[in-house]
This record gives C-alpha cells, structure tokens and sequence, in this order.
C-alpha cells in the first residue's frame, strides 16, 4: 500500500522535505542567537554607561576610533573654544520630569593641542533654534584655554535615532553631528566624534549620551525575533504538508486495493448491478456490449414471420413486435 514512496514523484518530495526542514530550523536558530547576542550587547552597553559615570576620563586619543566598548566612555581634551563657528542643532527632544521636550543642542568647535577640533555639546535648551528669543538665551562659551570632559559618541548618520530628514540647514545651524557634515563649515580637519558635556553652564543641561548603535534593543532586534518565528513556522507548515499528501496517497492507495471506486460505465452485474465489462448476469440481465445484437436478432426473428405471409397488423405480429421492442 505505500509503494507509491518509491514513485520519482515522492522521492522528489522526501528530498524537498528533508532538506527544507533542517535549513529551516538551522535560519530560525541563528535568527533567535542574534536577538541573545542584541539583548546581551544592550546589557553590556548599560553596564559600561553605568561604570563610565564614575569612572576616571581618558585622554581623547586613547578612545578613538569609537566602538562599542568605547561609546559612552568618559573623554577628555585640551584646547580652546572656537567662538565663531558656534553651531545649533534643532529637533532635538530631551526627557525631564515633565516628560519629552522639544528643543536643541548647543555646539562649539574646541580646537585641540593636536590641531583637530572636536565638536562638544556643551548642552541642551527647550525652544526653536529659529527664533531670537530662545537663541538668546545661550550663554557664551568659556574663554582661553580650557579642559573639557564628556562621554564619547560616534558620528551621527543618517538612521541615527533623533537626525531628521534629508535637508539643508540654515546658516549657524547643523543636522546631523559628524566630521562629513562640518568639512564644508570649518577650515580644519574635525575628529570623526564628538563629546557631550557633563557639566554645563546654566540655563543648558547636560544631554545624556546614547546607546552604541546596533546594542540596543532597538527594531533590528525585534526583527531578529519576528524572523525566528517565521523560520519555525515555516518548518512546521513543511511536515503538516508531507503528512497531509502522505494521508492522501495512502487512503487513494487503500481504497484502489478494496476496489471502492473503480469502475466501468454502462457495466452491469450478474444480479443486474454494475460488473466489469458490462458483463451480463445469469438471470437475464442485459449485457452492454451485446444488448444491441439481441433486440436486433428479435426483430429479425419478427420480420421473418411476417415473410412467412402473416398478417403485419396481425395482434400476434404486433404483441412480438411489442416485446421485441422492449427486449
């Protein structure tokens, strides 16, 4: 009964079934390991922010490039305040006890010993970048030569977390905090990051410093997750489908073998039901391939007694007529 396994049809649907299965487990497992691996990473990165609060700064050169183990790592550098090329970076939310804020960052170029400038935030005011009344209230930078200290961040882009759109600034403004968008404002090389201060002058505050890119928990991570789903699923939908073709073939194949549902039309059965054939039974049931030589044979029988010089209108012609017609 399953010796239709054997088929090229279903060798074709056993290798299909062996192979997807395990490819299918193999994708949702490495999907589910690289939602550990981000949920791990987010940890790891909340504990470092929670030790680079209180750890001691690092000279600025000692940290870069910025990384993973880097961001948010306590930075420090010499220089001083270059006062005419304070930038404004609007759209900028900040939360407080009030809850999200809309505002934005204040931004001055420190011109290192080393001869590169570093972008530091110095902080964070609520209002429009756009108006006189809000800009007014940002205080000058520091004078001279000063010894700023901030957590590390890499350079903005444009899938940052808080950059808007594609656009041009207006003049004294910046979008997006990074050395590609400062080369065309300064004349000096800029260091591909930037610090945001801890201590800052009143009326700004302190803007926190931000989750490494791919460490947290963001949408990439629950993708992970929702692909690990579909990968299961779709193993799962492989073996539902081979067992429901199995069933049917095997049904198919048992019910050939009990000869339910084969069959040739017009086939009649020695008690008058259907047989192979169209066999006729031996009480006198009709057969379908010789019932047309019968009733022919009858006539003629029929019409050679007439021959014989009996009436045709006769009642013995007609009543054989008769029955002839219905045999």
């Amino acid at each position: 009964m399953y010796r239709f396994l054997l088929t090229p049809r279903w060798w074709g649907i056993n290798v299909f079934a062996v192979l997807a299965i395990p490819v299918c487990i193999f994708m949702g497992s490495w999907q589910l390991s690289r939602f550990e691996d981000r949920v791990d990473s987010h940890r790891q990165q909340e504990d470092r922010s929670a030790r680079a609060k209180t750890a001691a700064a690092r000279p600025l050169e000692r940290l870069l490039p910025v990384d993973q183990v880097t961001s948010g790592r306590q930075a420090s550098a010499r220089g001083h305040y270059d006062t005419g090329h304070q930038l404004l970076v609007p759209g900028r939310t900040l939360k407080d006890k009030h809850g999200e804020r809309q505002g934005f960052y204040v931004l001055t170029l420190l011109r290192t010993d080393g001869g590169k400038a570093l972008p530091v935030v110095r902080g964070w005011l609520p209002g429009d970048a756009g108006t006189k009344a809000d800009t007014a209230k940002v205080p000058a930078p520091p004078k001279g030569e000063v010894t700023v200290t901030g957590a590390l961040q890499a350079s903005e882009s444009q899938g940052t977390d808080g950059v808007p759109g594609a656009g041009g600034p207006a003049p004294g403004r910046l979008a997006m905090i990074s050395a590609a968008s400062l080369v065309n404002i300064v004349p000096y090389d800029v260091y591909d990051a930037w610090i945001t201060l801890t201590d800052t002058q009143a009326p700004l505050r302190a803007v926190p410093p931000a989750a490494a890119e791919g460490s947290g928990l963001d949408l990439k991570a629950f993708q992970n997750l929702g692909y690990t789903g579909e990968w299961f699923v779709f193993a799962g939908f492989v073996v539902f489908m081979w067992f429901r073709l199995f069933r049917r073939e095997s049904e198919a194949a048992r019910d050939a073998a009990l000869g339910i549902g084969v069959g040739v039309e017009g086939a009649v059965g020695a008690d008058g039901g259907a047989g192979p054939e169209g066999c006729a039974g031996a009480d006198g049931g009709v057969r379908a391939t010789g019932g047309v030589e019968v009733v022919t044979a009858v006539s003629r029988e029929a019409s050679g007694r007439t021959e014989d010089g009996r009436d045709e209108g006769s009642g013995e012609g007609q009543d054989e007529a008769a029955r002839a017609g219905k045999a």
